[in-house]
């Protein structure tokens, strides 16, 4: 028989690491930690102050930290192997024995002592097959005194079934403990919830495994963090019975969620209480209560898709919600977050379909907001100031749909603008009928205001823009309208680059200068231009005779104003690195962004962005010179630099 190749031999082991279980991939990271101590020697870190040790993956390794608390290193046998006097490490494998004797070896000497209180002791020390989940001597310690006078008062049948329940009649490893499973207890065959997460924490009905895999004759033995208890209510039970949630109840049957909660599945119901639903203002909540699509995206956005217990939380992740949003789920020492926020005031009610946990504060998704409180939570409350000074509430707290175009507080840092008739047509146009999203907008799409403006969308490489207006944050997308928070205050066009040039006194040089060139009708037309305009100072820092003659050449003038011009349209938010742009003359133009000051061919712009509905307009204060092009005399030369050089002796 052929041996196999190294490749495929490599491969094979690839594989054979890559289905590993998480938790036996942090296991092994654990290990290759511990070496350097001898053989069989795990990492573990320990939460400073508490006996909560966990097995350690390679950025908790490396951040030592759980919960963003601060760990200690320690280093203990790996699950399974012992110590022998005089040598180094772990090197020998833990004596095979029976269930009943494996208890007392692993750090679950109480249930070992209850199970022979119970007349459990012959069933795990005789022939069989079985699992056992052992709550530690610290799980069994934190019961309360009634619990557990309850179960040690009638040993023989509570206690007894107490046990039952956390046995499975089969070996189960964890790499058989697969994630969102149940596996069939002893005790009236009723389930148990599995779940095995990406960063090797596994739970048992949300108790965390500590030491995993320790091999009986008969079966296997799983030390876990708590007693667990029986669940046979659903999500939508809890809801019901529960006297905090009375207003959650009366939102879920208005939703019609009901049957959600009460299906198969495993979900995770962030369950807001009565007291999270007082604290939001009541002209608010009502209208969330009154309005059933708002009203499904809140409920949906406090169900997550998967369950998600606690203990399974040593670090923060994202996770998605039914609503298709995601909340940001972490943990600081023993309290869990959502959000960064520290709300969750009762973590991991079991249910048959999923986890609860109790939370004191609402979430509610941007898609159940209106404009005005989207902007609440951004940088635009200077914008927002204004539209409510120019009596345009209306249009951002109703039910029309519209995109508001919001200039973030930067904008106003130097001077908050008056709100007259004037200001309030402009702000007119920062409201954009329909309702938006801008991963959907493309470059020359036309959009209508409420002002009865066309604005343009230009989209570079490295921006969006309307107009000069770029988009500065992502999109918040509400219940009808979409907050577009952009960088500047919006200025529509208002005629063509001509009728631009001509209403501007600065200009009129340069509008005599196109005229004598024949390039009007040109820049009157519909198109894409980019302009450099010179200012009248521009001209005039030019010799007088060198100007003069210059607009005497009609061609010359057509030539150089050309080279001021770009047939595409770019504002300054388009530009951070260098842009290289061909001018309509057919020389390129650099152009660049220096200290927050656009710059053409190194000179800097006087004004940027004059929008005209045929292009952009960049006031400059000098005459722009072609490469090649120097001033000679009494003449524009094309007479290159190499020219004017001496020519070399004849030899």
């Amino acid at each position: 028989m052929a041996r196999p190749s190294l490749p495929l031999l490599l491969l094979a082991l690839g594989l054979a690491a890559a289905a590993k279980s998480p938790y036996q991939q942090v296991l092994q990271h654990s290990r290759l930690r511990g070496r350097q101590h001898g053989p069989n020697v795990c990492a573990v870190q320990k939460l400073i102050g508490t006996n909560r040790k966990y097995f350690t993956n390679c950025k908790q390794w490396y951040q030592r930290k759980i919960c963003g608390k601060a760990t200690v290193i320690s280093y203990e046998c790996c699950p399974g192997y012992e110590k022998v006097p005089g040598e180094k490490g772990c090197p020998a494998a833990l004596p095979l024995a029976n269930i009943y004797e494996t208890l007392g070896v692993v750090g679950s000497a109480t249930t070992q002592l209850y199970s022979d209180r119970s007349n459990l002791r012959p069933e795990i020390e005789g022939p069989g097959t079985f699992t056992i989940f052992a709550p530690s001597n610290e799980a069994w310690a934190s019961l309360s005194a009634e619990t557990l006078d309850s179960l040690v008062s009638n040993v023989n049948i509570e206690l007894l079934n107490a046990l039952r329940y956390h046995m499975v009649n089969k070996r189960v490893l964890t790499d058989d403990l697969k994630h969102g499973t149940t596996l069939n207890s002893m005790y009236q065959n009723l389930p148990i919830q599995i779940h095995h997460y990406p960063n090797g924490i596994v739970t048992v009905n949300c108790a965390r495994l500590l030491k995993a895999d320790h091999h009986a004759t008969n079966g296997v033995v799983h030390v876990i963090d708590k007693v667990i208890s029986t669940t046979t209510n659903s999500i939508q039970h809890i809801v019901e019975t529960e006297e905090s949630l009375e207003t959650l109840r009366a939102a879920v049957a208005a939703s019609d969620l009901n049957s959600l909660l009460e299906s198969e599945g495993q979900y995770t119901l962030l369950a807001p209480t009565n007291e999270a639903f007082e604290k939001i203002p009541r002209e608010m909540l009502n209208r969330i209560l009154g309005d059933p699509e708002a009203l499904r995206d809140l409920l949906n956005h406090h169900i997550l898709k998967s369950a998600m217990c606690a203990e399974a939380i040593i670090a923060g992740l994202t996770m998605e919600t039914l609503e298709g949003t995601t909340l940001d789920v972490g943990c600081s020492g023993e309290e869990l977050t959502l959000n960064g926020r520290a709300i969750i005031a009762n973590k991991d009610i079991l249910a048959t379909n999923g986890v609860v946990h109790f939370v004191n504060e609402l979430l509610i998704p941007d898609s159940a907001k209106t404009l005005f409180e989207l902007a609440q939570e951004s940088e635009v409350s200077e914008s927002m100031n204004l539209f409510r000074q120019a009596g345009l509430s209306s249009h951002l707290t109703g039910s029309e749909r519209v995109t508001l175009l919001a200039p973030v507080n930067e904008v106003f840092k130097d001077k908050r603008p008056t709100v007259d008739s004037s200001m309030k047509n402009l702000l007119l146009n920062h409201i954009v009928k329909d309702q938006l999203s801008s991963k959907y907008l493309y470059h020359g799409q036309k959009l209508q205001t409420l002002g009865d403006k066309e604005l343009r969308v230009f989209v570079y490489r490295n921006n969006l823009c309307i107009e000069n207006a770029c988009i500065a944050a992502h999109d918040k997308r509400g219940r009808f309208g979409t907050l577009f928070s952009v960088d500047k205050m919006l200025t529509p066009p208002t005629g063509s680059v001509m009728d631009v040039l001509k209403a501007d006194h600065r200009f009129s040089t340069l509008v005599a200068a196109i005229q004598s060139a024949g390039l009007m009708e040109n820049l009157n037309r519909p198109g894409t231009f980019t302009v450099f305009a010179p200012t009248n100072e521009a001209f005039r820092a030019m010799p007088q005779g060198e100007l003069n003659k210059l607009m005497g050449n009609a061609k010359e003038l057509a030539s150089i104003l050309k080279f001021h011009m770009a047939d595409e349209i770019l504002v300054s938010g388009a530009v951070s690195a260098l842009v290289r742009l061909k001018s309509m003359q057919g020389d390129k133009l650099e152009v660049s962004m220096k200290n927050h000051v656009i710059h053409v061919n190194k000179e800097p712009v006087a004004e940027s962005d004059i929008m005209a509905t045929n292009g952009v307009i960049h006031a400059v204060s000098s005459v722009l010179q072609p490469q090649g092009r120097l001033l000679l005399g009494s003449a524009w030369s094309h007479t290159i630099t190499a020219e004017l050089s001496p020519k070399p002796p004849l030899v």
